[in-house]
């Protein structure tokens, strides 16, 4: 555009001359000063007299006319202001987006501009300005017959105040009410701004990483309780003072203290921005915990507290606001499971085991299902004449992820979300319709009796009773070819219904066995009002017994053994020893009279197709 000067443009399919008044107004020009053409006096005077900073520009952004209260804000008369740039009086060439769409307006391709920034008001004050530009109504052909150049009237407001209360509903927005801390959505707001912020080394030493100590208060529930809701919020506004102060001595960053936030209830959050090493996070987390440990006074009221606090600190580069919460949360949590009043920083390994832990909880039920668990049999071998008398069931897990896991990485699982009902009865039954098949496969040979571990929770949330009943119903096995193993611990000390189920399977020809003996209660004298048939001694007594390689046997263990097998054979109980690894080890057993063995010297747990070729078998040798 620049040389020339663009005619008025007739809106599309509207006659130049319209009638009614509406239309005649939209038309009709107010040409300005130097504008050729009539000019109503009455929007001439408006605009001169308005309080409302105005100017008319041209197609080249030169100022054609302003008024005063212009002249007044940038402290220059009005006249003086005529033919200057809009864009250098009011610095609109700031950056390049706003210089863009300026011009665009100037040249008729947008039809409204508007920008709002800083200025300097003559007397020394900054003000924020809204400035808006927009064409001009066309002119009506004039005196001279034709439509006048194209023309901009542009217009700045003072919306200071506007601002200024903007301001303060943000900071009552983004501001914790009681301890006037950032809350958690400053906190996450200011969060991912320094994790978005691209890294950068500052004389190579490697900055770009991010930090933080996430805490709550040990016990503040029972301050609230006690004492009320007005003490608490004390303490809480006390407790944000003390972390502010030891912030600020931990040392600014390049953008100010570390940001100190109330993230709800008694939670708060420490970011430490640039953060030097969890070395700094350690140490700011100590001065934590020595700070808010001296006694407060509130209102007469003494008062001593302590916190549990979760140290996280990573490179900016790939971490996530989600992530970086998710491991503070973590090892918050780690931090009051070991005994709060302590920091912990985060451990990935511990970290990953957890996740596997939540993996692994998430997909078991669905998992008997799919047919993931599979059944391999240990042998449990005489101790007398190396004769295989029984089998122990031992499930395990052919995870698609982690590949086959044996029953410590998941039984306890199973045990606490309750999986265990289900699992358990698919174990029962697999086993128990093997061990049918092998008494049918092999029907010249002593059958073999089969040994099933029980979880406590299978007696209590499932009819463990009818359940037996049903599965060797279906199998046709006989009761007395199935043992089921208890752990010493879920059965000493229960009364009422595990008690009555164990006295029920017995009494249908059951055995029950104990196992891990020696590792709880060990109470025989309680063991002889129990319908159990058999002890399966711990195998840390088993252990002590090693005299090959160089082990030192244990005497006492050897005592203790003894004295069981003694007095559990007056009490009409047989005894395996369990983990049973060398001949001298069996040697010593049989000689103290154990029943029968299993451990890795006879066998270690096998595929059913195994333990079918040790059926009728010779002895399995020492």
């Amino acid at each position: 555009m620049s040389g020339t000067s663009e005619g008025p443009r007739p809106t599309a399919g509207t006659p130049r001359h319209s009638a009614g008044p509406a239309t005649t107004e939209r038309h009709t020009a107010w040409p300005l000063a130097g504008t050729g053409g009539s000019e109503p006096h009455g929007y001439r005077a408006a605009f001169l007299a308005a309080t409302l900073p105005m100017a008319v520009v041209d197609h080249e952004g030169l100022v054609v006319t302003a008024n005063e209260a212009l002249g007044v804000l940038l402290g220059r008369s009005a006249a003086a202001l005529t033919s200057q740039s809009a864009a250098d009086l009011l610095d609109l060439a700031a950056d390049g987006r706003t210089w863009h769409a300026y011009r665009e307006v100037l040249h008729g391709r947008r039809s409204r501009f508007r920008r709002t920034h800083r200025l300097k008001h003559p007397d020394g004050r900054a003000l924020w300005a809204e400035v808006t530009v927009v064409p001009m109504p066309e002119q009506e052909a004039g005196a001279s017959g034709g439509a006048g150049p194209r023309r901009m009237l542009l217009s700045v407001s003072d919306i200071s105040d506007r601002r200024e209360l903007q301001k303060r509903l943000r900071h009552l927005q983004m501001h914790d009410p009681v301890t006037r801390l950032p809350n958690r959505t400053l906190f996450f707001e200011r969060l991912s701004a320094v994790l978005e912020a691209p890294p950068y080394d500052d004389g190579g030493s490697g900055r770009g990483r991010v930090g933080l100590c996430y805490l709550d208060l040990d016990g503040f529930k029972a301050v609230n309780d006690t004492m009320g809701h007005r003490i608490g919020d004390r303490l809480l506004a006390a407790v944000a003072a003390r972390l502010t102060d030891c912030a600020a001595q931990d040392g600014p960053h390049r953008d100010g203290a570390h940001l100190v936030a109330r993230l709800g209830g008694d939670e708060f959050a420490i970011l430490v921005e640039d953060s030097a090493g969890t070395q700094q996070l350690t140490d700011l987390a100590r001065t934590v915990l020595a700070a808010l440990q001296q006694p407060f006074d509130l209102a007469g009221q003494r008062l001593s507290v302590s916190a549990s606090i979760g140290v996280v600190e990573r490179a900016v580069t790939g971490t996530s606001a989600t992530g970086l919460m998710q491991a503070a949360d973590t090892t918050l949590y780690w931090a009051k499971a070991d005994g709060k009043a302590r920091w912990t920083v985060f451990d990935p390994e511990r970290n990953a085991h957890r996740m596997t832990r939540q993996t692994l909880s998430s997909t078991l039920r669905p998992a008997v299902e799919r047919g993931e668990f599979t059944i391999e049999y240990q042998p449990l071998v005489g101790m007398a004449d190396g004769v295989v008398r029984g089998v122990e069931a031992l499930v395990r897990w052919n995870h698609p992820q982690f590949g086959m896991l044996s029953p410590n990485r998941f039984v306890a699982i199973a045990e606490e979300d309750g999986s265990i009902v289900q699992l358990g009865r698919w174990v029962l039954q697999s086993a128990c319709r093997q061990a049918r098949r092998w008494q049918l496969e092999h029907p010249a040979d002593p059958p073999l009796f089969i040994s099933v571990n029980v979880a406590v929770r299978q007696v209590w949330d499932s009819d463990l009773v009818t359940d037996v009943a049903e599965i060797l119903a279906e199998t046709g096995l006989d009761p007395s070819l199935l043992q089921l193993e208890l752990t010493e611990s879920a059965v000493m000390g229960s009364a009422g219904r595990p008690i009555q189920a164990l006295q029920s399977l017995s009494e249908m020809g059951v055995r029950i066995a104990i196992d891990d003996f020696g590792t709880g209660y060990s109470n025989l004298a309680y063991l002889s009002r129990l319908p159990v048939s058999v002890l399966k001694l711990d195998g840390s007594f088993v252990r002590g017994f090693r005299y090959d390689d160089g082990a030192h046997p244990s005497p006492a263990d050897e005592t203790i053994v003894e004295a069981m097998v003694q007095l559990a054979h007056r009490l009409g109980l047989t005894v395996t020893a369990e983990c049973v690894e060398t001949a001298g080890q069996a040697e010593r057993l049989r000689r103290i009279g154990c029943d029968t063995g299993q451990g890795w010297l006879y066998s270690r747990a096998v595929a059913p197709e195994r333990i079918a070729e040790l059926i009728g078998a010779r002895p399995m040798t020492h």
